[in-house]
């Protein structure tokens, strides 16, 4: 009897864990998302209040506020992609960029997510995007995201700025400097990586380019 009461908990918390995981992601999400959208749609509901009190009263409910403020901002982000890939939208970007360019302490950190985010739109120079590093020591390895290569000034050396993501929040991680001789190349796609850094290694392809013998140094 203990040992099937013990097993059935096991078996609870191995099915639990993924549908946490699950949950706390998107409830993060969806939580960012309601509070980018929820000063716009108080104010609508207020100036509504002010014209018609009973219908104002029938949209004041949390659920509705939320569902809406959701709705809006996927709108809005939506839109804004669109903005973006037209010929037109990318001279808007590039001029918003500029100004934000020109502002002190804000010209950092905004430089810093956008540099960010175009880094993963292209590959690093002549090196695959998801490779394997020797971390945290050299009996071992994780996989990591190339953002940038450098030259070491005193040697020309390749230098690879390899982000490492945590598990299972791969917002967080490390920002480790690899030359690139010493990365293991792989040829899995970001979503692949994510997929494997979320799951815990649960969900991979088949193989991956483990072995020393997979290293590749840029040309």
């Amino acid at each position: 009897m203990l040992t099937k009461i013990r097993r059935n908990v096991v078996a609870g918390i191995l099915t639990f864990i993924p549908i946490w995981i699950t949950f706390w992601v998107i409830s993060f999400l969806v939580g960012v998302l309601v509070a980018l959208g929820s000063p716009l749609v108080s104010w609508c509901v207020s100036s509504l209040g002010i014209h018609s009190p009973t219908l104002a009263e029938g949209r004041s409910a949390q659920w509705f506020q939320g569902t809406v403020s959701v709705a809006i901002v996927l709108a809005g982000l939506y839109l804004l992609g669109e903005i973006a890939t037209a010929v037109a939208g990318r001279r808007l970007l590039a001029a918003f960029d500029y100004l934000m360019a020109k502002i002190p302490v804000v010209q950092s950190i905004y430089g810093a997510a956008r540099q960010l985010v175009t880094s993963f739109q292209t590959k690093p120079g002549s090196s695959q995007r998801v490779v394997l590093i020797e971390f945290p020591s050299n009996e071992m390895k994780t996989i990591g995201l190339v953002t940038r290569i450098f030259n070491d000034a005193d040697t020309g050396e390749e230098i690879a700025a390899v982000y490492v993501p945590t598990t299972p929040n791969p917002t967080s991680g490390y920002m480790e400097l690899v030359p690139v001789s010493k990365l293991v190349m792989m040829d899995w796609t970001i979503n692949e990586a994510m997929t494997f850094i979320m799951s815990g290694g649960a969900a991979a392809p088949p193989k991956l380019n483990y072995s020393k013998s997979a290293r590749a140094s840029a040309p």
